[in-house]
């Protein structure tokens, strides 16, 4: 089940984000205030099953970018990062931005998932990322 993300969920997002084998953070301290702005605005959100939660999303209406997605390795290939993007997708169009843009490490899983979902390359970011699109609605 997916659900709106609360600030007790912070522990497991933590663990999930620092896990990743790909897409590294290497400096975390600077999104904890992205993230629980995000938390606080409902603009975050988890996927969640009796056993706990598996992956999480989000997105900034501020700006329509899709901010984070990530999954617990050992939950991919079920769907459900495809299902946490719809949901940030679906909040950045109800929040009335008319296509979501996000930017990944190339070469990447990341990549290809975003690529197999549709999304367009539009450029690079300064520090090389893919800068992707997509068109909401």
């Amino acid at each position: 089940m997916i659900r709106v993300a609360t600030r007790a969920d912070l522990a497991r997002i933590s663990e999930i984000r620092m896990a990743v084998r790909e897409n590294i953070l290497s400096r975390p301290d600077k999104i904890v205030d992205a993230v629980q702005y995000l938390i606080d605005c409902d603009a975050f959100w988890v996927f969640e099953d009796a056993t706990g939660i598996h992956g999480f999303s989000s997105a900034d209406p501020r700006d329509g970018s899709i901010f984070a997605l990530f999954m617990d390795q050992a939950s991919e290939g079920r769907g459900i990062a495809r299902a946490l993007l719809d949901a940030a997708c679906l909040h950045l169009a109800t929040t009335g931005h008319g296509r979501a843009w996000l930017s990944t490490d190339p070469g990447t899983r990341a990549e290809r998932f975003y690529r197999h979902q549709g999304w367009r390359e539009t450029g690079r970011t300064a520090d090389g990322e893919i800068r992707f699109e997509k068109a909401l609605g």
